[in-house]
Protein backbone atom coordinates (compact mmCIF):
# COMPACT_ATOMS: atom_id res chain seq x y z
CA UNK A 1 0.00 0.00 0.00
CA UNK A 2 1.45 3.40 -0.77
CA UNK A 3 -0.08 7.25 -0.59
CA UNK A 4 -0.91 7.95 -3.80
CA UNK A 5 -2.60 11.81 -2.92
CA UNK A 6 -3.19 13.82 -0.19
CA UNK A 7 -5.48 17.01 -0.31
CA UNK A 8 -5.34 20.28 1.82
CA UNK A 9 -8.92 22.48 1.69
CA UNK A 10 -8.50 25.86 0.27
CA UNK A 11 -11.03 28.81 0.15
CA UNK A 12 -10.34 29.63 -3.34
CA UNK A 13 -8.54 27.11 -6.05
CA UNK A 14 -7.49 29.43 -8.60
CA UNK A 15 -5.75 31.65 -5.68
CA UNK A 16 -4.20 27.82 -4.12
CA UNK A 17 -2.85 27.53 -7.54
CA UNK A 18 -1.18 30.39 -7.90
CA UNK A 19 0.53 29.95 -4.40
CA UNK A 20 1.53 26.02 -4.52
CA UNK A 21 2.89 26.81 -7.59
CA UNK A 22 4.16 30.30 -8.42
CA UNK A 23 5.26 30.91 -4.80
CA UNK A 24 5.91 27.43 -3.52
CA UNK A 25 7.43 26.04 -6.75
CA UNK A 26 4.94 22.83 -7.46
CA UNK A 27 3.95 21.90 -10.71
CA UNK A 28 0.59 21.46 -12.43
CA UNK A 29 -0.71 17.87 -12.49
CA UNK A 30 -4.31 17.41 -13.06
CA UNK A 31 -6.64 20.20 -13.80
CA UNK A 32 -9.71 18.70 -14.87
CA UNK A 33 -13.42 21.35 -14.43
CA UNK A 34 -16.43 19.37 -12.48
CA UNK A 35 -18.77 22.06 -12.49
CA UNK A 36 -18.17 24.91 -9.60
CA UNK A 37 -14.67 23.32 -8.83
CA UNK A 38 -12.16 21.45 -10.23
CA UNK A 39 -10.18 18.17 -9.58
CA UNK A 40 -6.80 19.97 -9.41
CA UNK A 41 -3.31 18.59 -7.87
CA UNK A 42 0.21 19.29 -7.59
CA UNK A 43 3.64 17.89 -7.35
CA UNK A 44 6.38 18.23 -6.48
CA UNK A 45 8.92 19.34 -9.56
CA UNK A 46 11.28 17.02 -8.27
CA UNK A 47 9.26 13.79 -7.92
CA UNK A 48 6.33 14.36 -11.17
CA UNK A 49 5.22 11.12 -10.45
CA UNK A 50 5.07 11.14 -7.25
CA UNK A 51 2.50 11.80 -4.12
CA UNK A 52 0.02 14.38 -5.57
CA UNK A 53 -1.39 17.54 -3.59
CA UNK A 54 -5.20 17.88 -4.20
CA UNK A 55 -6.17 21.79 -3.92
CA UNK A 56 -9.54 20.44 -2.77
CA UNK A 57 -12.89 23.38 -1.68
CA UNK A 58 -13.57 24.06 1.44
CA UNK A 59 -16.96 24.70 0.69
CA UNK A 60 -18.13 22.19 3.49
CA UNK A 61 -19.47 24.27 6.48
CA UNK A 62 -17.32 21.46 8.65
CA UNK A 63 -14.17 22.19 7.05
CA UNK A 64 -13.99 26.13 7.65
CA UNK A 65 -14.81 25.02 10.90
CA UNK A 66 -12.02 22.53 11.22
CA UNK A 67 -9.77 24.96 9.14
CA UNK A 68 -10.52 28.10 11.24
CA UNK A 69 -9.86 25.61 14.58
CA UNK A 70 -6.25 24.48 13.30
CA UNK A 71 -5.33 28.22 12.37
CA UNK A 72 -6.47 29.70 15.75
CA UNK A 73 -4.47 26.90 17.73
CA UNK A 74 -1.45 27.63 15.46
CA UNK A 75 -1.41 23.95 14.05
CA UNK A 76 -0.42 23.02 10.65
CA UNK A 77 -2.59 21.68 8.37
CA UNK A 78 -0.01 19.57 6.90
CA UNK A 79 4.34 19.79 6.26
CA UNK A 80 6.42 19.67 3.47
CA UNK A 81 10.13 18.89 3.41
CA UNK A 82 12.67 21.10 2.40
CA UNK A 83 16.57 21.03 2.38
CA UNK A 84 17.00 24.00 4.35
CA UNK A 85 14.46 25.64 6.37
CA UNK A 86 16.45 28.98 6.81
CA UNK A 87 17.06 29.27 3.35
CA UNK A 88 13.58 28.30 1.88
CA UNK A 89 12.29 30.53 4.97
CA UNK A 90 14.07 33.19 3.60
CA UNK A 91 13.41 32.89 -0.22
CA UNK A 92 9.41 33.04 0.48
CA UNK A 93 9.44 35.74 2.89
CA UNK A 94 11.49 37.73 0.11
CA UNK A 95 8.47 36.67 -2.23
CA UNK A 96 6.36 38.17 0.32
CA UNK A 97 5.04 34.90 2.28
CA UNK A 98 3.91 35.38 5.99
CA UNK A 99 5.72 33.33 8.27
CA UNK A 100 3.91 32.46 11.75
CA UNK A 101 7.07 30.64 12.89
CA UNK A 102 10.32 31.61 11.90
CA UNK A 103 13.20 28.25 11.39
CA UNK A 104 12.99 26.64 14.54
CA UNK A 105 15.51 23.73 15.79
CA UNK A 106 13.00 21.18 17.27
CA UNK A 107 15.59 18.11 18.66
CA UNK A 108 16.23 16.38 15.20
CA UNK A 109 14.85 18.58 12.85
CA UNK A 110 14.15 22.72 12.10
CA UNK A 111 10.90 23.89 11.74
CA UNK A 112 9.26 26.92 10.23
CA UNK A 113 5.03 27.90 9.51
CA UNK A 114 3.84 29.61 6.59
CA UNK A 115 0.20 31.15 6.05
CA UNK A 116 -0.69 29.33 2.21
CA UNK A 117 -2.83 32.62 1.59
CA UNK A 118 -5.91 29.95 1.61
CA UNK A 119 -6.87 29.48 4.97
CA UNK A 120 -4.34 27.25 5.88
CA UNK A 121 -0.82 27.29 7.92
CA UNK A 122 1.91 24.76 6.51
CA UNK A 123 4.91 23.63 7.92
CA UNK A 124 7.81 23.67 6.59
CA UNK A 125 10.65 21.04 7.64
CA UNK A 126 14.17 19.80 7.48
CA UNK A 127 16.87 17.57 9.51
CA UNK A 128 18.73 19.60 11.76
CA UNK A 129 22.22 20.62 10.68
CA UNK A 130 24.70 18.07 12.27
CA UNK A 131 27.37 19.60 14.64
CA UNK A 132 29.78 18.94 12.33
CA UNK A 133 27.79 20.87 9.76
CA UNK A 134 27.75 23.88 11.78
CA UNK A 135 24.46 25.48 13.52
CA UNK A 136 22.65 28.78 11.50
CA UNK A 137 22.84 30.86 15.20
CA UNK A 138 19.55 32.82 13.57
CA UNK A 139 17.99 29.95 13.86
CA UNK A 140 15.61 29.76 17.25
CA UNK A 141 16.02 26.75 19.45
CA UNK A 142 12.41 25.25 20.79
CA UNK A 143 12.49 25.87 24.64
CA UNK A 144 9.97 23.92 26.32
Amino acid sequence: MRISLTSILVDDQAKALAFYTDVLGFRTKVDVPLGDHRWLSVVSPDAPDGVELVLEPDSHPAAQQFKAALVEDGIPYTSFAVDEVQQEHDRLVADGVRFTQPPTAMGPVVTAVLDDTCGNLVQIMAAAPTLSEGVNDSIDVCQH
